[in-house]
This record gives C-alpha cells, sequence and structure tokens, in this order.
C-alpha cells in the first residue's frame, strides 16, 4: 500500500473543493448496506453541495436494472462489495475508465481495474478462525484447509458466495487450476455440514460447537468487538484467529469498491465522488464505521480492527484474480460444493 502524504491530501481536498460552488446531484446505486455509510455521504454533500440520490439493491439486481435502463441510466456511481461484483458489473459493461491522479496516488495499483473502470475503497481479510478450547494444532494456510486431519470440522459459506468465489479465484491465480480444485475437493470432503448461512453464522457454528475451524471475513468478527452480536459476542474469547499464509503470499483481501457509470450525467460529480472515498477522512468511516480496513497505509484503525493485529496481506492483481472468477464457479460445480 503507499504511503498517506500532505501534498496528496491536499490534492484531494482541492479536488472535492472545486465542485462545491457549481452543487448539483450526484445518482448513486449502492449495494452497501451499512448504516454507518450514512456518515460517508452527508460529509461529502456538506464538503460539495452536491445531493447524493440513492437507489440501494443487492449487487445483481443494480447491475441488471443499470443494462436495462442502457444510455438513458441515471446512475452516475455503482458501489459494490466484492472483486467478483465488481467484474461481473466491467462485463456488463455498465461502467466506464476514470482518468483521476488522485485515484491513481492513493489506490494501490493492485486494488483497482487494470483497465481503471473499477477501484477498491475498503478491504476486508478472508481467514481462518478455530475453537481456542479444542483446536491445538489450527490451520496456518489456506491449503491446510483441505488437510485430512481437519476432516469434519470446517464451518464455511456456500459455493453461491462471492467471498468465496473469489478465494478460489485468487488461488487459482497463484497455484493453478488444478491444484485449485484439488484444494476445493478437499474442503468440501473436511466440511462439519452442508454450507449454510452468512459469515456470522460460520463464527456462531465455533461457539455452538457444530465445528471447529470457520472461514470468515474479518469484519464479521471485529464487529463482534465493536458492538454486541448475539451468538457471538458472549463467547467471542473462546475464538482464535489466523491470518493464512503469513510465511508466502499472505492473506486473501476482498475489497468493497466502485467505478463510474458507463453513462454517468453527472460525471465530474461522480470522479469527485470516487476522490473523496479514497480521502483519509472517508478512509477512517470505513475502518471506524464498518471495521474495514482501509486500502491507503497512514489512516488510523478502528480499535475492533487493530484488535486483530499485525498481518501481511496477499498483493496479487485482482485483476488478475477477478479473471479466474468463472474457472472458480466451474470447480465448485465439479467438486460438489454446494
Amino acid at each position: 500500500m503507499l504511503k498517506h502524504t500532505t501534498a496528496i491530501a491536499g490534492l484531494i481536498f482541492a479536488a472535492i473543493a472545486t465542485s462545491a460552488t457549481a452543487g448539483g446531484e450526484l445518482n448513486l446505486y449502492s449495494s452497501r448496506h451499512y448504516d454507518t455509510d450514512e456518515r460517508l455521504y452527508s460529509e461529502f454533500e456538506e464538503m460539495t453541495g452536491i445531493t447524493i440520490n440513492r437507489i440501494e439493491g443487492k449487487a445483481d439486481e443494480l447491475i441488471a436494472r443499470m443494462q436495462a435502463e442502457g444510455a438513458n441510466s441515471p446512475a452516475d456511481i455503482l458501489l459494490t462489495v466484492d472483486t467478483s461484483r465488481l467484474k461481473r458489473a466491467k462485463d456488463a459493461g455498465i461502467l466506464q475508465a476514470t482518468d483521476s491522479a488522485v485515484l491513481e496516488e492513493r489506490v494501490p495499483a493492485n486494488l483497482q481495474d487494470s483497465d481503471n473502470q473499477w477501484f477498491g475503497f475498503s478491504q476486508r481479510g478472508r481467514i481462518i478462525f478455530y475453537d481456542k478450547n479444542d483446536m491445538t494444532d489450527p490451520p496456518q494456510a489456506y491449503a491446510d484447509l483441505a488437510d485430512p486431519k481437519y476432516k469434519g470440522l470446517i464451518c464455511i459459506r456456500s459455493s453461491s458466495n462471492v467471498y468465496n468465489q473469489t478465494l478460489l479465484a485468487s488461488i487459482i491465480t497463484h497455484d493453478g487450476a488444478d491444484a485449485a480444485k484439488a484444494w476445493a475437493e478437499g474442503v468440501v470432503a473436511n466440511m462439519a455440514r452442508d454450507p449454510q448461512g452468512g459469515d456470522t453464522d460460520q463464527l456462531r457454528g465455533i461457539v455452538s460447537g457444530e465445528c471447529e475451524i470457520a472461514v470468515s471475513n474479518t469484519y464479521y468478527f471485529a464487529r463482534s468487538i465493536r458492538k454486541d452480536v448475539k451468538g457471538l459476542s458472549a463467547d467471542r474469547e473462546m475464538i482464535g484467529w489466523i491470518f493464512p499464509n503469513q510465511d508466502g503470499r499472505g492473506a486473501h483481501m476482498n475489497l468493497s469498491g466502485g467505478g463510474v457509470a458507463a453513462h454517468a450525467p453527472n460525471r465530474e460529480n461522480a470522479v469527485k465522488f470516487l476522490e473523496y472515498l479514497s480521502s483519509e477522512s472517508a478512509q477512517k468511516y470505513f475502518s471506524n464505521g464498518n471495521d474495514e480496513f482501509p486500502v491507503t497505509d497512514g489512516v488510523p484503525l478502528a480499535d475492533s480492527v487493530a484488535a486483530l493485529g499485525e498481518f501481511k496481506a496477499d498483493e496479487i492483481d485482482l485483476s488478475e484474480v477477478a479473471k479466474n472468477i468463472p474457472a472458480a464457479q466451474k470447480i465448485f460445480n465439479e467438486v460438489g460444493w454446494k
């Protein structure tokens, strides 16, 4: 990641400030469903005088809507979570390239589309959690999840889950399709139960004793530190965590990100908004409000996020990972990962 500099911060706020006198509107299509994002939007409006009009929904629904609207779409920005959905949006032809020196400086190259059609603005690690009371030798790497010694111990989400799709796509990118398929087969053999529920449910599986190992995004666990999460916070101390592959490529990270809509009627305002999301102020909101990791170095972490400790992140180019998402879904189907 790049270090924060005063010079770049000045560029960001100078760029945003130029739209303050112009005002106008910004039509935001968002599948982010976090109440804390309200402060992101209100601060941008206060700084610029630009009014944000929001359309919220599930990512696939918003992508389909923008396709159906075509050149008449009012959308200026699409915000969504995970690399797989950003790829779907790009493949659907509903995004356009954005040329911004601010974004190039603030968003690391591996966390943005190679054609500048989407940019990541917050990160979540997909890591391994385990029962500290029963597990003395937890997996240290993603490959270990396929080790037969963990048979019947793992809780993990379904193959339709975008976080799992991107994780498997990253394994394909690093190790090849054959190795990825062998890994997926091994994980299926080691599942404690058929995939069910969300990431929080995998963590609750450890609490209930249904499994001893779970795979989850970091922010679901960090949230249980910041506030009470039913079925998790009260027993959180029994759960340990591993950032995998610390002796190698590092822990897999997925993104929340966005891009300018292909037919944005307020394109200048849209670019200003993306630049704002890369600012230190907005990056703090991502961490403090939703327990995510900023994409830029030098931004203080929320206490709940800092409590997870330091780790090495996988710095693979997520544009390359995105290309392997269809292959990942094919493998899931072949190995019977429900």
